[in-house]
């Protein structure tokens, strides 16, 4: 092969990874009518109503990973995930029916639930591991998460990457293991290829750590015992 063959074939291997990290949020349809609409907290606390049942008016889901906690979530991220989930773009057949629009409405409900929940305090007390291999789950989230998920967990609205500070560390592993498995079928390629040779120790201690990271103490409730108001 000579040198230039070989030039352009990695410059179209180049052009061609680039396509498919992008393509896992090329937006379109209900997701980008949702971004443009301006949300409306109060009615999106009606909206609610049906999310409540599984994730809990607190919005702090449950630490046993069966629901995340989507209090404070960035509101790019929870309308994307909410449109992918509604196109079947990510497998959750325990949430689709009752993210369809006959259940809580169009992208303007969409947009109306999320400003609804990006205002919820998050729990002050999320699941956390058993806390036996942190060295080695702190330099997997140093090498493979910082420059996505922040040193802190942050996340970036802007980009679609989720806080995971303050996440349950049983919700962290099931994502793991279904990004590895392929049911997140709208995970970012980069995270795919970053964790497709994670072995199960790896995937536990690096979800232990995460899951310790903490939100900056004005996203949090005062208290372990606080209680959504607009549901006493």
């Amino acid at each position: 092969m000579s040198n230039k063959t070989l030039r352009l074939a990695v410059a179209a291997i180049a052009v061609s990874l680039s396509g498919a990290a992008l393509a896992w949020n090329e937006g379109g349809g209900e997701q980008d009518e949702a971004l443009h609409l301006q949300g409306n907290a109060e009615n999106g606390r009606d909206v609610y109503e049906v999310c409540a049942a599984c994730h809990l008016p607190e919005g702090w889901g449950l630490d046993d990973g069966t629901f995340p906690q989507l209090a404070g979530q960035h509101h790019n991220v929870i309308v994307k995930q909410l449109a992918d989930i509604r196109a079947q773009n990510r497998d959750n057949p325990t949430m689709y029916p009752f993210a369809l629009p006959s259940q809580i409405g169009g992208p303007q409900a969409l947009a109306d639930v999320v400003a609804y929940m990006a205002k919820l305090p998050m729990t002050p007390k999320n699941g956390i591991g058993p806390g036996d291999d942190l060295e080695h789950g702190k330099k997997l989230y140093e090498e493979n998460c910082v420059r996505c998920h922040g040193p802190n967990g942050e996340g970036d609205n802007d980009k679609y990457y989720p806080r995971v500070h303050g996440q349950h560390y049983n919700y962290i592993i099931r994502q793991f293991r279904e990004i590895k498995g392929g049911q997140r079928r709208n995970a970012n390629p980069d995270m795919v290829e970053q964790v497709k040779n994670f072995t199960e120790r790896d995937v536990l201690a690096v979800s232990d750590y995460t899951s310790r990271l903490k939100p900056p103490k004005e996203l949090l409730a005062e208290s372990i015992d606080w209680k959504n108001p607009d549901f006493e």
